[in-house]
């Protein structure tokens, strides 16, 4: 199906297991547009960081930046306007906040260092959407689909993550950014719910953070 979206350039962000990837590809399904999915099972240091975080968590970061970098340079960074929607389940920013969240003070610093050489050549969304669930219902997603290398994320991992998140969405930032509770929809099996968030898609916002919720 064909849809015309005010935006060119959307991204859907989430917390860990907030369904962002899984809305992504229904779109995907549904629309003509461009997809850009994170590889992050490529990430080879990802498996040891989740058993020893202190030890993994540089090469974890930089590894996600680079490919981060790499993929939307190759993807979005066209000097033309895009002929369709691009639709990411990812932003580069991103890279920053769980660097900051997972690295320490003297770790973060070299980060920075790079992040900042390389964050001014990427094009910011013209939309983010962030999927808000509450953090036992993320952790109960994660077991469900039972990758073993994340069953030991704790819910005060994700609960920091969510809160660096927040964090960010306090800057005076140059796009808009919808904040949507998903807690009660299941986009996934229901048409309904997956057209309650794509409704949002079409609409136009100013700068700042919009807040939406789905009362069940």
């Amino acid at each position: 199906m064909n849809a015309q979206f005010p935006y060119q350039y959307i991204t859907i962000e989430g917390n860990i297991g907030s369904g962002k990837t899984s809305f992504c590809q229904k779109m995907a399904e549904h629309y003509d547009l461009e997809l850009i999915l994170e590889e992050f099972a490529d990430n080879p240091f990802l498996p040891h960081f989740y058993e020893n975080p202190t030890r993994y968590a540089l090469p974890v970061e930089l590894f996600f930046m680079t490919e981060r970098y790499n993929q939307l340079s190759e993807n979005v960074q066209s000097g033309h306007l895009f002929s369709s929607l691009v639709l990411a389940d990812y932003f580069f920013d991103k890279t920053r906040l769980f660097a900051r969240n997972n690295l320490n003070d003297m770790e973060f610093k070299l980060f920075d260092q790079i992040y900042n050489t390389l964050a001014p050549h990427l094009r910011p969304p013209g939309l983010l959407v962030y999927l808000h669930r509450p953090v036992e219902q993320l952790k109960a997603n994660i077991n469900k689909r039972g990758r073993t290398y994340e069953q030991q994320i704790s819910q005060q991992y994700l609960r920091s993550i969510q809160d660096v998140y927040f964090d960010y969405f306090r800057l005076d930032l140059d796009f808009p950014v919808v904040i949507v509770n998903v807690e009660h929809l299941n986009f996934t099996e229901s048409e309904a719910d997956f057209h309650k968030i794509t409704e949002l898609l079409n609409r136009n916002y100013s700068k700042g953070i919009h807040r939406v919720s789905f009362i069940h």
